[in-house]
């Protein structure tokens, strides 16, 4: 009999190859786009098209798989399906093809990230030699090796890489999804275990959703306009991708080694309120200042205003919800709760920063103020 690889290893394959397709898409998507006949309005439609599926594709996504009691089959199913109609972008062109290929590969991306994290989680609590951050985190690095592998092609190959890669990465993942071990698998019965309504009753779960709302949600003004609040006063390209990646850096670091010590000493609830303020710090500067030396102290929190609160929504995840709900449970979470939020504060964001300019940025700040008293009523966890 061959021997299966280790969990980790599974995961961390499948999360590099997820995480890669999205990143060699992410940067030049609209302008592949604009290769196929769209203009600024249709590419904003299109995009926003995708957007508003995935609030009501991914938690019906997460609830078939715990219908079904088979996570790791529904995953599967729908990289398959992602990677199939990624591949229809390539002979689309005008709005209609392009809007309705977006809406479809919208609809089938959306489940998939939450049924691995719900996946990967079960996996972890098993005691299957690993942590959930670290696949996460190695997901997150994945995603940038994506983004510099995709300006690479399209260099060479012009616009149409993307595509090409975008659909070959998540049919790697697809393979990967098929290998991962499923401890939330449970037989089909004619009774179906829980439902929306049984979740949203969970004591703390909606607090929880709330805090991961505020927190999360605040980004959205500093990936619409921070770039734009840098270049007005003057601070070069070269040094506005280095503070980025001071971020993105921070991420990776919070998940790969310091994010669980820091929920097992503070407890999640603890972790929570640490990240609502270093939100509240980091987007109070941004109001202030411009100033690169500024700039390069607060970027580094977004290990925190990020990865620290997603890791301790996981935890909280884990404990607060049975395991029946558990993809259920990380589809709402990942695009009702923090995909709502920040859809919503990302429209919010333009009309605030074309009326105050970088005050703009306090109401981000007050949002992660309003977090922290909503966080001493999530459940504490101990190690």
């Amino acid at each position: 009999m061959t021997r299966q690889p280790p969990a980790l290893s599974r995961f961390l394959a499948l999360y590099g190859a997820l995480f890669a397709a999205f990143g060699v898409a992410s940067p030049f998507f609209a302008a592949f786009l604009a290769t196929r006949g769209l203009g600024p309005e249709a590419i904003g439609l299109v995009l926003a098209a995708g957007t508003a599926i995935r609030l009501l594709a991914g938690p019906l996504g997460g609830r078939l798989a715990d219908r079904l009691g088979a996570p790791r089959w529904v995953l599967t199913g729908y990289a398959a399906a992602a990677a199939l109609v990624a591949f229809g972008y390539l002979p689309a062109s005008g709005l209609w093809p392009l809007l309705l290929v977006s809406v479809a590969h919208a609809s089938v991306l959306a489940p998939i990230v939450p049924l691995a994290d719900a996946l990967a989680l079960a996996a972890g609590a098993a005691g299957r030699g690993f942590q959930y951050g670290w696949v996460r985190g190695g997901g997150s690095a994945a995603f940038i090796l994506g983004i510099v592998a995709s300006g690479q092609a399209v260099s060479r190959f012009g616009l149409v890489a993307i595509i090409w890669l975008n659909g070959a990465l998540l049919s790697l993942a697809t393979l990967c999804a098929a290998r991962l071990p499923d401890r939330l698998h449970h037989p089909l019965t004619g009774e179906t275990p829980g439902g929306f309504a049984e979740l949203l009753r969970l004591q703390g779960f909606l607090r929880l959703m709330l805090v991961a709302a505020l927190i999360q949600g605040s980004h959205a003004m500093h990936d619409g306009f921070a770039v734009i609040r840098w270049a007005t006063a003057g601070v070069g390209s070269s040094t506005i991708g280095l503070l980025w990646s001071e971020s993105v850096v921070a991420e990776v670091v919070v998940f790969l080694f310091i994010g669980r010590t820091l929920i097992e000493r503070l407890t999640p609830a603890g972790a929570s309120a640490l990240a609502a303020a270093a939100g509240f710090v980091r987007w109070a500067v941004l109001a202030q200042t411009a100033s690169v030396f500024a700039g390069a102290l607060v970027e580094p929190l977004h290990g925190l205003t990020f990865a620290l609160q997603h890791l301790a929504c996981m935890r909280l995840i884990r404990e607060i919800v049975p395991p029946y709900l558990a993809a259920t449970a990380q589809a709402f979470y990942n695009t009702v709760a923090v995909g709502a939020a920040t859809a919503l504060l990302t429209l919010a964001s333009g009309p605030l920063y074309a009326g105050f300019g970088a005050g703009g940025f306090w109401v981000m700040s007050l949002l992660c103020a309003a977090a922290i008293p909503l966080t001493r009523g999530l459940r504490r966890s101990t190690p």
